[in-house]
Parts: structure tokens; sequence; C-alpha cells
């Protein structure tokens, strides 16, 4: 009974919407319908071609393209069992005052090297290396010529006297109380 009258009343409110309402009144409702006729079609001339001549073409012969025998060698980096090198460098730069040399050889395998260095402190240090695959890298470090420490010059300024000032008898803070904020709940809802 309950889905029947589900069915009717869905039903009423189907055509209840699909009834047009005019809110100007009936005369548009009622006008009449305006109607257009297709368009006259002419009829085309009649044109007629020639039919194309036949032409043929013979397809082009394809030739056999020469077998050539190409075979991949493949060639072997050169590999040498006892790589050597050897190289050296040094810098002098009066103007910047700096100075330093560098040598490294390779010879069976085991380096060996030094390079030197000049400090800010005016001394030279030099370090003398080797490295192998059994030991490691091994270094000793030399340090030549005497650390120059250049002494601040002392500035003495004059120093200005400070007056104490006195200060005038601030006024006592009262302690001032306020109430608590009170808030109203607005017509746009209680969420403040």
């Amino acid at each position: 009974m309950f889905t029947q009258t589900l069915c009717v009343l869905g039903l009423v409110l189907a055509v209840a919407v699909a009834v047009p309402i005019d809110s100007y009144g009936p005369s548009l409702i009622s006008a009449s319908a305006i109607s257009y006729a297709a368009p006259k079609l002419l009829a085309a001339p009649a044109i007629s071609y020639a039919a194309a001549p036949a032409i043929s073409y013979a397809a082009p012969k394809l030739l056999a393209a020469p077998a050539l025998a190409v075979s991949k060698v493949a060639v072997a980096e050169p590999y040498d069992p006892n790589p050597q090198y050897s190289f050296s460098y040094g810098v002098t730069d009066q103007k910047t005052g700096d100075s330093k040399q560098q040598e490294e050889t390779l010879v069976n395998g085991v380096v060996h090297g030094s390079y030197s260095l000049a400090e800010p402190d005016g001394t030279i240090r030099k370090v003398t290396y080797t490295a192998d695959k059994v030991n490691g890298f091994n270094a000793i470090v030399e340090k030549k010529g005497v650390a120059v420490v250049a002494k601040p010059a002392l500035a003495v300024a004059a120093v200005p006297t400070i007056a104490k000032l006195a200060v005038p008898a601030l006024p006592a803070i009262t302690k001032i109380g306020y109430a608590a904020p009170t808030y109203v709940a607005s017509g746009y809802g209680a969420h403040y």
C-alpha cells in the first residue's frame, strides 16, 4: 500500500513539473506556431567527362646485392703490465707570496712523490710520500724555517669621560584592572 501511494505521488509530481507555467499570461503559450518552408533546390547542369586513357608502368627490376664477407675482429686494448709516469710543477708568485712545488713518479707499481708549500707564518712545509698496494700511503712531513708571528700594533685612543646623569624619580605604577570582554551571539550563528 505504501509503495503504491509513493508511486502515485511520484507520478503526480512528475506531471506537475512537466506542465509549463507561463508567468506572463496565457497569451504566449497559446500563440500560433511559426513555420518556415524548406528552400527550393535547383537542378544541377549535366556535365560529362571523357574516360581517362589507360596508362601502365612496368615494375622496376630488383637486382640482388652482391654478397660481401664481413667479419668482425675484436682488437684488444693495449695493456701495459708495468705502467710508468712522472710529472712535476712549481709556482712562485712574488706578488702574493705563493710558492709551491710538486713532483711524482710511478715505477714498478710504487708511487714516490713530494710537495712543498709556503705557510702563512713564513715556514716551508715539505711532504715526502710513497704509496703501493702492500704498504698503502706513507708520508713524512717536515717544517723548515722559523715561524714569524706578527705582533698586532696597539692603538691608543683617548677614552672619553663618562658623566653620570641624575635620573629623576619615576612616578609609582598603579595597577589598573579591566573587565574581561564579553561575547554576544550575533544573528549569524553562535560559532564566535
